[in-house]
């Protein structure tokens, strides 16, 4: 039988078919709702899961690309309903599809456990009938029985055959990815939002044991560029003991010791930035120009962490008296974790990397594993400027080396990617109470108001829909526009986003690369088609090429309402909507209308009218005419689900220390 391979969306969406058919059949076949609810159930494999309906609804689509699920809608019911066919395609009798239904869903389970998931089965109750179906599942190597766990009473523990990125292998065979994923951020330490799902370049599994190596591969080409090294807990755990040996020797370092290194650091990313551009662009399909943009604004970024870090180092006295003195004194956190982005893997990063270093931490460095190759590079050339091999270390994997890292014991943990994600990590650090750095999704969007310029403000703001392929933190994902000038603008806006163009992310003129995900493309023609079939049209591209590798077109949608997935959830792409609004009153009430709270901008020519706007929407980052820009020198921070806590600046920098009070008395 040929392997299917299930994004962990999709595992967990099927199993989830599969386990109530079986357990609950009054309730089955399951609506959206009722199938979400099921996914979302704290689990083995996942407990903090946070799948929303575009998220379950994708997996559908995906596991009805292969049979293995229809929809329905009988006759006098309001709700779509959907069924699996996994007995049918895998030849499963329903006493295994029951067994491979619980592990889809729940993850790794004792023979005891799977006997109670399983006991509403008549025919299918008893421990010895659980071990014999197990036995048969396991001659077809879709099971696996991995060794007796320290603590653990129970002789055995089954576990689906996976592939390193989360994913379930069904088949016989351990290599293998579908061409059609799931858009799964909840599984990933990564940004697809700048993150989304797990290993989405790394493309061989191994069927039965972790596997010691990932594959990257180039995402506009599909070519296979080389082979990486997936640390596991074990390595991890010795990265950690030799990272808290020699953070104490640097945090004891003179500041300008330490400075003087890192400032050798920027010089040397600064003397190689042509060699560092073009790894970017290799393996995450960024067009190199803008890689190069992104190269050249390295030095300003590091020389004001390197000129400024010092001042939150410095002591506070705040009383001297005869018999008494208060001061406070501001100590590195220790050891630190950050786990990178890939969409502006040198921002993001030194984002994090400089003051953590600076400040006297060892920093514990996970790229992500769509930008893996730049990761090991900065590690390289800081190692070459003198900082010690053990102070700043990488990390790579993918998922699961993420996970790993976040329980290892550091202790703060940096990370930019998903909301869904960032949420489980918090749930993960408050065991511990440890301090995090959460840049997380985005929703952002852009007033137009009737004074504007229409063709100046129609270039900028297709700027910033389309700068990076939309896969930008602060991308504009949606714009309202005022009725007075609504028609002209239109037609500029797609005027302006006819010139951002696909083209091979090496050329020097490309202005829109390959998207750095291969599941990025269906997630944005699934919002596509969602807001068509609500009335909403298209105007401009719209679908992606059929062609080898990860590309869809600059699409612009109008007509657009916040009953449509392309005006409420991330997009992460070079798709936007633009709506019409009848005021200022009018465009702040939609701009509140998301979860999430990055920035915003205004484009007018009146500052008091955009400063008093402004003042209004509850974001942490706002525009006047410009969008989609950051800066060392402010700090940089989300609100609700677009993050917690606040990177650059100098609160970004103090955010990598902790104080301590001194109650002396002479």
């Amino acid at each position: 039988m040929a392997p299917i391979t299930l994004s962990p969306a999709e595992a967990r969406v099927l199993g989830a078919l599969m386990e109530k058919a079986i357990t609950t059949p009054d309730q089955y076949p399951l609506s959206l709702n009722s199938l979400r609810l099921a996914c979302n159930q704290s689990t083995n494999r996942d407990p903090v899961v946070d799948y929303d309906d575009a998220t379950v609804q994708h997996a559908l689509d995906g596991l009805r690309d292969r049979g293995l699920a229809s929809r329905n809608k009988a006759p006098g019911e309001r709700a779509i309903k959907f069924r699996h066919h996994a007995n049918q395609v895998l030849e499963l009798s329903d006493a295994h599809a029951a067994l491979i239904g619980v592990l889809l869903l729940r993850g790794a389970q004792t023979p005891g456990e799977l006997k109670q998931r399983c006991e509403r089965i008549h025919s299918f109750a008893t421990t010895a009938e659980v071990e014999g179906g197990l036995a048969a599942l396991v001659e077809r190597e879709m099971v696996v029985v991995q060794p007796r766990r320290p603590g653990q009473k129970e002789r055995r523990w089954i576990d689906l055959v996976t592939a390193h990125d989360g994913s379930a292998l069904i088949g016989l065979e351990a290599e293998g990815v579908s061409e059609r994923a799931a858009h799964d951020p909840a599984q990933s330490l990564h940004r697809g939002s700048h993150s989304g799902v797990a290993a989405a370049s790394v493309i061989h599994a191994a069927a039965s044991t972790a596997p010691k190596t990932m594959t990257i591969v180039n995402p506009a080409s599909g070519v296979t560029i080389r082979t990486v090294e997936i640390h596991n807990e074990t390595e991890i755990a010795a990265k950690l003991k030799r990272a808290r040996r020699a953070q104490r020797d640097w945090a004891a370092r003179a500041y300008e010791d330490r400075a003087a290194a890192v400032s050798r650091w920027r010089d040397l990313i600064v003397a190689n930035a042509e060699a560092c551009a073009q790894i970017t662009t290799q393996e995450t399909g960024k067009a190199i120009a803008q890689s190069r943009n992104e190269l050249n604004a390295v030095s300003e970024r590091m020389s004001y962490f390197i000129d400024n870090a010092h001042t939150v180092l410095v002591a506070d006295t705040v009383t001297i008296e005869a018999d008494l003195e208060e001061h406070t004194t501001y100590e590195p956190r220790g050891v630190v974790a950050h786990i990178s982005a890939w969409n502006y893997p040198y921002f993001v990063g030194l984002n994090s990397l400089v003051p953590a270093l600076l400040t006297g931490n060892a920093v514990l460095y996970k790229p992500s594993e769509l930008a893996t190759l730049t990761g090991l590079k900065l590690v390289d050339l800081a190692h070459a400027a003198g900082i010690p091999a053990d102070v700043l270390q990488c990390v790579t994997g993918a998922a699961a080396t993420g996970a790993a890292l976040v329980t290892s014991g550091v202790d703060l943990v940096g990370f930019t990617g998903s909301f869904a994600t960032g949420r489980a990590i918090a749930r993960v650090a408050a065991e511990r109470l440890i301090p995090l750095q959460l840049e997380l999704g985005g929703k952002d969007a852009a007033y137009v108001c009737d004074d504007v310029d229409i063709e100046a403000a129609a270039e900028a703001v297709a700027g910033g829909a389309f700068y990076n392929a939309g896969q930008s933190c602060c991308a504009v994902e949606r714009v309202y526009v005022h009725e007075r000038i609504w028609e002209p603008f239109v037609a500029a806006f797609v005027r302006s986003a006819e010139q951002w163009q696909l083209g091979d992310p090496s050329d020097d003129d490309t202005t829109l690369g390959a998207l750095a995900r291969p599941q990025q493309a269906a997630l944005l023609a699934q919002q596509i088609s969602d807001a068509t079939e609500k009335g909403a049209r298209v105007l401009l591209g719209g679908e992606a090429p059929n062609q080898p590798g990860n590309w869809f077109p600059a699409t612009v949608v109008v007509d657009v309402d916040h009953s449509m997935a392309i005006m409420r959830e991330e997009s992460f792409g070079p798709i936007i909507g633009l709506m019409r609004v009848v005021d200022d009153v009018a465009a702040v009430e939609r701009f509140g209308e998301s979860e999430y709270g990055l920035t915003g901008s205004i484009m007018t020519q009146d500052r008091d009218r955009a400063e008093r706007f402004l003042r209004q929407i509850d974001v942490g980052t706002v525009y006047w005419n410009c969008n989609d820009r950051t800066t060392p020198r402010l700090p940089w921070a989300g609100r609700r689900h677009s993050g917690l806590g606040v990177s650059m600046g100098l609160a970004g920098i103090k955010a990598f220390v902790h104080e301590k009070s001194w109650h002396l008395r002479p």
